[in-house]
């Protein structure tokens, strides 16, 4: 299709019809670049299961996790100034947390651990706020029958707590956490936990998260992943690590799910 511009004036009526062109190719070009529908055999799926991550997808909990490692690192004599600078606190398990970025042995991580949970478990997990609309989504989607399962990282027991909070526990299904004494903490086997318990398979759900471990976690186990970017990963770090989809808000995301 080709718009023609004619002694410099617009023939209106091609114009608007190259430009309806022009957007439907983009949108069309777009959704082609960073969604993949889940599909099994060839069909698209309708998953009934919707595994969510916790920190940076449904609250963003950055004031309570942040100060709760500055407590544990201030017992090494690691004063934190800027607690901007923990937020790659957020998402990954603790125990690798502290051996990634300071370079603890495993015990010292442990004992860390448990220092973090001192703030945690008393003031921290209050210290958190649900991200704006995410109380309307839950509700929506669990009202089209979507069965929703929490699926994080943190500890079952704090998790939840936090639900309890925010007054969201009726609209889970199942809640999946982290233990306490880190048998299962890795963002796969919790996701496993959650699949074998629930006796279904990947294909039957999706996962969404904002961090590369929760896209890693869930491809471990063969599911559709999710991304969101409203948490604390970017568009690299969720592409790379393979997401099918990606949605820029809450919204984006509450018209994918409804959708899917």
């Amino acid at each position: 299709m080709i718009c023609s511009v004619k002694n410099n004036i617009f023939n209106m009526q091609d114009l608007c019809l190259c430009t309806d062109l022009i957007c439907a190719k983009d949108i069309a070009g777009m959704e082609d670049s960073y969604e993949k529908k889940p599909k099994k055999n060839g069909k698209t799926m309708r998953p009934e299961y919707i595994f969510m991550d916790l920190d940076g997808t449904i609250s963003d909990p950055k004031e309570g996790i942040t100060k709760a490692v500055a407590h544990a690192l201030s017992y090494y004599g690691i004063q934190v100034e800027n607690l901007d600078t923990l937020e790659k606190f957020i998402g990954p398990p603790l125990l690798d947390s502290f051996q990634d970025f300071y370079g603890f042995s495993e015990e010292q991580s442990r004992e860390a651990v448990g220092k973090y949970r001192e703030y945690f478990s008393r003031q921290g997990l209050f210290e958190n706020v649900l991200y704006d609309g995410m109380k309307e989504l839950l509700a929506e989607v669990a009202s089209l029958g979507k069965k929703i399962v929490i699926a994080t990282s943190k500890p079952e027991v704090y998790t939840v707590q936090i639900l309890k909070y925010f007054e969201i526990e009726q609209y889970f299904y199942f809640f999946a956490g982290s233990t306490l004494d880190g048998s299962r903490s890795k963002k796969g086997d919790v996701i496993r936990y959650a699949l074998d318990s629930l006796k279904i398979t990947a294909d039957q759900a999706v996962m969404v998260g904002d961090r590369k471990h929760d896209v890693i976690g869930a491809k471990e186990n063969g599911m559709y992943v999710i991304g969101v970017l409203y948490g604390y990963g970017d568009r690299m770090e969720l592409e790379t690590a393979g997401a099918d989809c990606i949605v820029a808000d809450v919204n984006e995301l509450k018209v994918k799910l409804n959708n899917i």
